[in-house]
């Protein structure tokens, strides 16, 4: 039987080689690259789903949905440094930065794909994503992640 030992950031980061060459990167490009990971889990999502049912409003709210919790995951790993919050508070946080960010990807994809980009509705989920990228960041650095004030 063997147990689990946490470890702390620097010691995860000196014995694990992705998390060592992640590190070396500047925060922004590593926010960046899980964004484009989460884009790539939407899109996939929103065309395999958009097969089956075509209704682009109500399929969008599922692939927001998987790409949230890829993202959540990915950001915690390797984007921000520890909060020193419990992994549910954390959770709580990010879901309400999350929900102002996706609730404006959500507009902005709802708005286009009504309007001009109807026949494109891939096209009007990347431009929401877009939109929803630049609440996402400053939102997650700013709060979610931010580490606490006590420490």
């Amino acid at each position: 039987m063997s147990v689990g030992v946490e470890l702390d950031a620097p010691q995860r980061v000196a014995n694990d080689p992705v998390h060592a060459l992640v590190a070396r990167l500047p925060r922004p490009i590593r926010f960046l690259g899980v964004g484009g990971l989460g884009l790539i889990t939407d899109f996939c999502v929103f065309t395999i789903l958009m097969g089956y049912a075509p209704r682009p409003l109500l399929i969008r709210l599922f692939s927001l949905a998987a790409a949230t919790v890829v993202t959540w995951r990915l950001n915690r790993a390797l984007t921000f440094d520890d909060s020193g919050r419990r992994q549910h508070d954390e959770a709580m946080r990010y879901a309400a930065v999350t929900a102002a960010a996706q609730g404006t990807s959500y507009a902005v994809f709802a708005s286009l794909v009504l309007t001009v980009l109807g026949a494109l509705p891939q096209a009007a989920l990347i431009a929401g994503a877009v939109a929803g990228a630049l609440i996402s960041y400053n939102g997650h650095r700013l709060f979610a992640f931010a580490p606490r004030g006590d420490r």
